[in-house]
C-alpha cells in the first residue's frame, strides 16, 4: 500500500481543511512546490494534488501552479478539484498530471464515465467523497442520497480502473480513518482504491494493511505529516 502525500491549494497556498470546510482551512506553506520536493525528498513516490478552488468553483484554479510541481519533481503527479468538463482533463494531463480525478462530474454525470475512461484509460479516476456512506459533491458541501458503494460499481462497470475514496467525516480531523468503510468500498470493486481522510499514525496505515484487500493499493496523507505526528518513513515501515 503506497503512501501518498497530498497537497492541497488554496489560493496558491498549500492548506488543510477540517472536514473540507472552506471557512476552516490552516496554511501551512505559501510554496507548494517547494512543498512537493520536500515530500520527494523525504521518499515519497507519488503525490496527490486537489485544486480546493476548483472544487468550490467548479472549474480549475491552479493549473498554472500544478505545472510547475509537475516539472519540479520526478514522481508522478494525480489531481482533483473542479474537473467538471473533457477540456479540464485535458489541459491537466497536457501540464503532465498523471491521473485526472473527476468527482461532482462523476455522480452527476455518469452516462459519461465510460467515453472518459475509453478516451482516457488510467490517466482518469474518479474520487468518491462519502459522508455516512453517501456521495458529497461541490467540495463536500452537497451531500446526496447515494450511496458511495453503488457510485464505485457504477463507475468501474464504466470502465474506470482507479477511486479514490475519501471519508469526509474523518478528514482533517487526525482522529484515525474509517477502516469499515474502506473494507465495504473495497469488496464492492475489484478496480484499484487508494483510502483517504483520517490516515494519522501507523497504527491507522496498519489497519488499512490489515485488511488484506488485494485492491488497496494506497493512502492518502495530508495534516498528520504537516504538523510531524508522523513521518512517510513510519506510515510505509
Amino acid at each position: 500500500m503506497l503512501i501518498i502525500p497530498a497537497i492541497d491549494l488554496k489560493g496558491g497556498k498549500c492548506v488543510r481543511l477540517r472536514q473540507g470546510r472552506a471557512d476552516d482551512a490552516v496554511v501551512y506553506s505559501g510554496d507548494p512546490v517547494a512543498m512537493a520536493r520536500r515530500w520527494v525528498e523525504e521518499g515519497a513516490k507519488y503525490l496527490h494534488v486537489v485544486d480546493l478552488d476548483g472544487a468550490f468553483q467548479g472549474r480549475p484554479a491552479h493549473t498554472e501552479v500544478i505545472g510547475q510541481i509537475v516539472r519540479a519533481i520526478d514522481i508522478p503527479v494525480e489531481v482533483g478539484g473542479g474537473l467538471r468538463t473533457d477540456e479540464d482533463v485535458r489541459a491537466l494531463l497536457a501540464v503532465g498530471v498523471d491521473r485526472a480525478i473527476v468527482g461532482t462530474r462523476a455522480w452527476a454525470e455518469p452516462e459519461t464515465l465510460q467515453r472518459l475512461a475509453g478516451q482516457f484509460g488510467r490517466q482518469l479516476a474518479v474520487g468518491i467523497d462519502a459522508r455516512d456512506g453517501r456521495v458529497q459533491v461541490k467540495g463536500w458541501v452537497e451531500t446526496t442520497e447515494q450511496l458511495a458503494t453503488d457510485l464505485a460499481r457504477k463507475a468501474e462497470a464504466m470502465g474506470v480502473e482507479c477511486i479514490i475514496y475519501t471519508d469526509t467525516s474523518k478528514d482533517g480531523m487526525m482522529a484515525g480513518t474509517n477502516v469499515r468503510a474502506m473494507d465495504e468500498m473495497c469488496g464492492a470493486v475489484t478496480c484499484s482504491v487508494i483510502a483517504s481522510g483520517g490516515v494519522t499514525s501507523r497504527t491507522d496505515a496498519e489497519a488499512l494493511r490489515g485488511l488484506k484487500r488485494r485492491n488497496l493499493v494506497g493512502a492518502i496523507v495530508g495534516k498528520a505529516l504537516y504538523e510531524g505526528r508522523v513521518t512517510l518513513k513510519e506510515l510505509e515501515a
